[in-house]
């Protein structure tokens, strides 16, 4: 069974009529694995809604910030940036969805095997002091360091392959020796960062810019020749992937032609670097190749366990 961790309570995010990262985008996934051949095989799981998050917010963002957000919410909502909306229930949701990659690692840790955050609002762009590009708190990098204090985990590594750079990610975790990351993404792209000789304080930053109509077969080579062996040598005892979606040919956000099936093969080959693997979603904001590209991911993951 593999565990989906998911919250109807993040339908309540709401950020207008016409804006990209909508409600619609989780009802559209949710939907679709309701009625996968292999729908009996996931274990729907809700997220802890009394874990205290604030701990864990403040190992990545400043207080001020994450009062801002809190204090935006309670006025009845506004703009972080012209891309980040904060509605009524906008703390909240947050909140929960990072209680919900927090969860996940827990889960990972008991089982030994791969688990999936179907949340939002994503996070991988939210720096230290400010939301940007539709992500309020950066899930991923805070998950990462709620892992190293848990006594198996001495190192994390975060691969992101949404197609934007993750930039609050990166300078969340760039200067900790412990934590590794590493992205793929368009360029130039939103939101600008994430150059090749970017490294990190410690070597433990790898950036794979591709330019806009790259496929598969870019891809492929990427993966197998840098991201792996990068992700190999830090040896990390746990795994995220910021599982952004956008890079899907039918996005209308970016301009790379990758397909859903691509995304089961990245799948198949981070699962035989290490089980230990948090799946987060991220971008995808073509309702339906966002569907069959997390419905891939998922099966890999499904089959992994069969064949294991």
């Amino acid at each position: 069974m593999l565990p989906i961790i998911y919250s109807e309570r993040f339908l309540k995010h709401h950020t207008g009529r016409f804006h990209p990262e909508r409600p619609e985008r989780l009802s559209a996934v949710v939907n679709a694995l309701q009625v996968a051949p292999w729908s009996n095989q996931l274990d729907w799981q809700q997220p802890n809604d009394q874990r205290d998050v604030q701990p864990w917010l403040e190992t990545v963002h400043r207080r001020d910030y994450i009062e801002r957000v809190r204090d935006l919410a309670k006025q009845g909502g506004g703009m972080l940036d012209p891309d980040t909306v904060v509605s009524v229930r906008s703390y909240e949701v947050a909140q929960l969805a990072v209680a919900a990659w927090l969860d996940g690692i827990d889960r990972i840790i008991a089982t030994q095997e791969p688990a999936f955050v179907l949340a939002r609002p994503p996070g991988h762009h939210a720096e230290s002091h400010s939301g940007m590009g539709f992500c309020l708190f950066s899930n991923a990098a805070i998950a990462a360091h709620y892992a190293l204090v848990q006594p198996t985990v001495e190192r994390v590594a975060i691969f992101d392959w949404d197609v934007h750079h993750g930039n609050g990610s990166q300078y969340s975790v760039e200067n900790n020796p412990q934590i590794a990351y590493c992205s793929l993404h368009q360029s130039p792209c939103y939101p600008g960062t994430g150059q090749s000789h970017e490294r990190g304080a410690y070597d433990n930053v790898l950036n794979i810019p591709l330019p806009a109509g790259s496929d598969f077969n870019d891809y492929r080579p990427a993966l197998l020749d840098q991201v792996l062996p990068f992700l190999r040598q830090f040896h990390p005892d746990l795994l995220i992937v910021s599982a952004g979606y956008d890079a899907n040919q039918a996005d209308p956000l970016a301009g790379i032609n990758l397909h859903p099936e691509d995304y089961r093969f990245f799948t198949e080959q981070i699962l035989s670097l290490t089980h230990r693997t948090l799946f987060g979603l991220e971008g995808g904001y073509h309702l339906e190749a966002l569907a069959q590209s997390v419905m891939a991911t998922i099966e890999g993951c499904i089959d992994w366990h069969v064949y294991v």
